[in-house]
């Protein structure tokens, strides 16, 4: 007996895949902006002369990349209560997200700043730039231009990484779509139609980190 499609059930709560749809696009950008501030100080940090700053950005960058995310999750939800600390869902989600995050781009930083030629530097402060101007106008331009390829990536693969609030009931879109299944028992046509929405999003992401690319682009 073959089995009959019919989107009729997706349809109906199209409405509500497409707010869990807008929720994960909101962790995902408040998450990997705290995250790109975070990386960028650890960054900088990684690349730091002194034995005191290097140690704490290193012993973070490898802890957080070593463990799932979703062991981070669950840590931050579950564990953190019984420590003193309370966060609602979307709160814990978006800390350890933002965390996750961080701890990735610091590497992506991390290999912008080292592609620098240190005679940008010196020509700073040849002409009375501090430290902190030289880092904000000259180093920093730099090296989001160049390490654009390899942000765009790393951004949709944490936009992917949104799916795991699931797990917490955090009304996202995997969340919803979930909560469709059960309802409506249209297992196929739910994450056939939940799966388009994850591949266009991040179609359109990739497409918008190419053009911000191509508009950055030095003239040849």
């Amino acid at each position: 007996m073959g089995y009959t499609l019919n989107f009729a059930a997706v349809w109906r709560n199209f409405d509500f895949l497409l707010s869990g749809l807008m929720l994960s696009l909101g962790l995902a950008v408040v998450s990997i902006l705290i995250g790109a501030v975070i990386g960028l100080f650890v960054a900088f940090a990684l690349l730091s002369k002194s034995r005191a700053v290097v140690a704490p950005a290193r012993t973070y960058v490898t802890v957080i990349r070593n463990l799932p995310i979703l062991v981070l999750v669950l840590f931050a939800f579950f564990a953190l209560p019984q420590m003193g600390f309370r966060l609602d869902k979307i709160k814990s989600f978006v800390l350890v997200l933002s965390l996750y995050s961080g701890a990735y781009l610091a590497e992506v930083f991390r290999a912008g700043l080292l592609s620098i030629p240190k005679g940008l530097t010196e020509a700073g402060m040849a002409i009375g730039l501090t430290s902190m101007q030289i880092r904000t106008s000259i180093i920093a331009p730099l090296m989001f231009r160049n390490v654009l390829p390899s942000l765009s990536s790393t951004i949709i693969s944490l936009f992917k990484d949104t799916s795991l609030a699931a797990t917490i009931a955090v009304p996202e879109l995997t969340f919803a779509a979930r909560k469709i299944n059960v309802e409506s028992f249209r297992i196929v046509e739910t994450w056939i139609v939940t799966s388009a929405l994850y591949v266009a999003t991040c179609f359109l992401i990739a497409a918008l980190m190419r053009f911000i690319e191509r508009r950055l682009a030095l003239p040849r």
